[in-house]
């Protein structure tokens, strides 16, 4: 293919990127939840910035202005409203869209390599440059 072509068609879509609105945006919207007790709005604001956004995945339902972002945080006012702990916002939560919504998820079963990768990563880089430095050393 003729570079000027591929450069133009990189041109074309670099400049549609741009154009098109993202997937995920901040929230531009306002939402009219409103609490009675400040510390209920206290606790709705750490609640909504503590649960990653299912469809955005890098921006807390706070940040995000998906639709599924504001259901979310419609239905997390209901439950503060209705009496609802902590605990159960987040299991409700958890149990829907499954532990990936969650910052800090629990240590079971399927989230142990989540939890241990970082520290086996770090075993194992250390394991060879252990291995490599020795080899040299040896040479």
């Amino acid at each position: 293919m003729n570079a000027w072509v591929v450069a133009a068609l990189v041109g074309v879509f670099v400049l549609l990127s741009a154009l098109s609105p993202p997937v995920c945006a901040q929230a531009t919207s306002i939402d009219t939840l409103s609490f009675e007790d400040p510390r209920l709005e206290q606790r709705y604001r750490r609640l909504i910035e503590n649960f990653r956004c299912p469809v955005c995945q890098n921006t807390n339902l706070a940040g995000s202005d998906a639709p599924t972002a504001r259901d979310l945080r419609q239905r997390i006012h209901e439950m503060i409203r209705d009496g609802k702990s902590d605990a159960e916002i987040t299991a409700w939560i958890s149990e829907r869209y499954g532990d990936f919504v969650l910052y800090s998820p629990p240590v079971r079963g399927a989230t142990l390599l989540l939890w241990a990768g970082p520290m086996l990563i770090l075993l194992l880089a250390g394991g060879i440059l252990w291995r490599v430095l020795r080899s040299r050393k040896s040479a």
